[in-house]
């Protein structure tokens, strides 16, 4: 058996800077991971299955339209896998593509054949999640680069659930053609200047997003009144929002007390990298 950690993946900006003449967007991201995610794991068997369990398993698919099971269909070795899912699905931290990622990494494993195949198929967020490292996403996400020696991020993340369809917020966005980050990204020495920085970038879809599902407005809201809290933005597509701290005992106790308000809500501190 392999077993490999799936974690979120997280859009600190998200710049639409164009559309293609085949509808994919093009965009110019900087991406990290956090130390909280699902969890994956293969074992050898006739055919392909999957197995979904977990605090957050309900509502996800079991069958071929799930990601987990096209990155296994992809790499061709007939193997039984148990997903246990820990992130709210479908929640713009890119879990289902994390999975695919940590899938095709435990089929590696399992198998001993290093070699990953063409991901395209998969979508936009395999390539990065395969990194699972600080990256600038370019491009539909066929361009990927390291960002080395990031500043450790303390976060909270929130997301309220509910469920907000990707289609439907790229469709509301009225501005695809916007400015990217620049051209070379800053050396950040410390956490402080990263926050500083990155409150001068932006997530193009958050707007939109927000017209497709007020709530998320409310959770940015609530996130913006926690104490210490530096920066607050969504994450991709939402709903998942999130707000920057600079020491993790002060991202731990915004948590706490976010939580204890929305009990109804996924709230957890986390560290990115």
């Amino acid at each position: 058996m392999a077993k490999v950690f799936a974690p979120a993946k997280i859009n600190l900006t998200l710049h639409v800077t164009g559309q293609r003449n085949d509808g994919f967007h093009l965009l110019d991201s900087l991406v990290v991971f956090a130390d909280v995610g699902d969890r994956i794991s293969v074992r050898l068997a006739a055919a392909n299955k999957l197995d979904v369990t977990g605090p957050k398993a309900a509502g996800v698919p079991t069958d071929g339209s799930n990601l987990v099971c096209k990155a296994a269909d992809l790499f061709g070795l007939p193997v039984h896998i148990t997903l246990s899912k820990h992130l709210p699905n479908a929640a713009g931290i890119g879990g289902g593509s994390s999975d695919a990622a940590a899938t095709l990494l435990a089929l590696a494993e399992l198998s001993e054949d290093s070699r990953l195949p063409d991901v395209s198929e998969l979508g936009a967020d395999v390539r990065v999640c395969l990194m699972r490292q600080a990256a600038r996403m370019r491009g539909i996400g066929e361009t990927v680069d390291h960002v080395a020696d990031l500043p450790p991020l303390f976060a909270v993340l929130a997301n309220p659930g509910v469920d907000v369809p990707t289609p439907d917020v790229f469709n509301a966005l009225t501005d695809k053609a916007n400015a990217p980050m620049p051209k070379k990204l800053p050396r950040w020495k410390t956490t402080k200047a990263l926050i500083e920085w990155l409150a001068t970038q932006r997530n193009d879809l958050e707007a939109p997003a927000i017209a497709c599902a007020p709530e998320i407005a409310n959770t940015l809201q609530s996130l913006r009144a926690l104490p210490a809290a530096k920066l607050t933005r969504m994450s991709g597509s939402g709903a998942t929002c999130f707000a920057l701290f600079e020491t993790q005992d002060e991202a731990k106790k915004a948590a706490a007390a976010l939580q204890n308000c929305q009990p109804d809500w996924w709230v957890v501190p986390c560290h990115f990298s």
